[in-house]
């Protein structure tokens, strides 16, 4: 029973990190309706932007946190703004195609920075705290609170404030956002931004228990897109349920059945819950 709560948790923090991650990438899908494989790449960076300013410059983990989640938003703006902006009106394949490209061209420059090395992040969370028999790690803790935190914060930012509803608006009906006179353009912008952070957020928060490395995003954006057609394309609580889902059967999967093929339960899932149900767990109209 001590090992199941323990795979439990375990599967929650994982979980709380894959939400964060497909709630970013499922905002973007509802503006652009194409996948974005460049998402990836930002919570690599993320990483990487907050490992430089503890290790080079001294920072503590929080002020780390919070450059790197401003820096992350501004490069995803600045993605918005030179490459997916002039490619909304053209086929969805070329703008899938430029997402990889840009994926493809940011590990490529984590490479030529920081090297291919494994690197692990300092944190200030380091001990460990006893719940119940159980033993968790702090760093764990705060990954799970965090984590939650952050997604009160964009339920509320997006059900109780005007800008919210605009991007909700522009998801569910991009030409419809036009016809009521939102700025489809500062939309789009905002969302990646706050995609980018979210990004950048989840990489901190669960780099110290893992390790940071110029191809970590890869796999991660692999499990996002598993997560938002297990949830339901587009659908933000799908998004959340999902990703705790693949946590969770990837802990009980990795302790009960055997760890070397962790990676594979994300897609034994998505088979088993698209068999059920095709179009995912949320429907299109549960966005909130």
């Amino acid at each position: 029973m001590e090992l199941f709560l323990q795979q439990l948790f375990n599967g929650i923090t994982i979980g709380s990190v894959y939400s964060l991650v497909a709630l970013g990438l499922t905002l973007v899908f509802g503006i652009l309706h194409i996948p974005n494989f460049a998402h990836g790449s930002f919570y690599m960076i993320g990483a990487y932007v907050s490992l430089l300013f503890m290790t080079q410059y001294g920072m503590n983990y929080w002020a780390a946190l919070i450059l790197s989640i401003l820096i992350v938003a501004g490069l995803g703006i600045l993605c918005e703004q030179v490459v997916f902006k002039y490619l909304g009106n053209v086929n969805p394949m070329r703008v899938m195609v430029a997402a990889i490209g840009l994926m493809l061209f940011f590990e490529a420059l984590a490479q030529l920075i920081w090297g291919t090395d494994y690197k692990q992040m300092p944190t200030p969370f380091s001990g460990v705290v006893e719940i119940f028999g159980l033993t968790i790690t702090q760093q764990r803790i705060l990954v799970v609170v965090s984590s939650v935190l952050l997604m009160l914060a964009l339920h509320f930012f997006l059900t109780k404030t005007m800008i919210g509803a605009s991007i909700v608006a522009m998801s569910q009906n991009r030409d419809g956002a036009f016809l009521v006179g939102i700025n489809a353009n500062m939309v789009a912008m905002l969302t990646f931004a706050i995609a980018a952070a979210l990004a950048s957020a989840a990489a901190t928060l669960a780099s110290p228990i893992n390790l940071v490395f110029p191809t970590m995003g890869s796999l991660v954006i692999m499990k996002a897109f598993v997560i938002i057609i297990i949830g339901g394309m587009g659908s933000i609580p799908g998004a959340i349920a999902g990703g705790f889902l693949l946590g969770l059967t990837e802990s009980m999967g990795a302790t009960y059945l055997s760890n070397d093929y962790k990676d594979i339960f994300a897609f034994l899932l998505l088979v088993a819950i698209l068999t059920i149900k095709p179009t995912g767990l949320f429907s299109k109209g549960a966005r909130t």
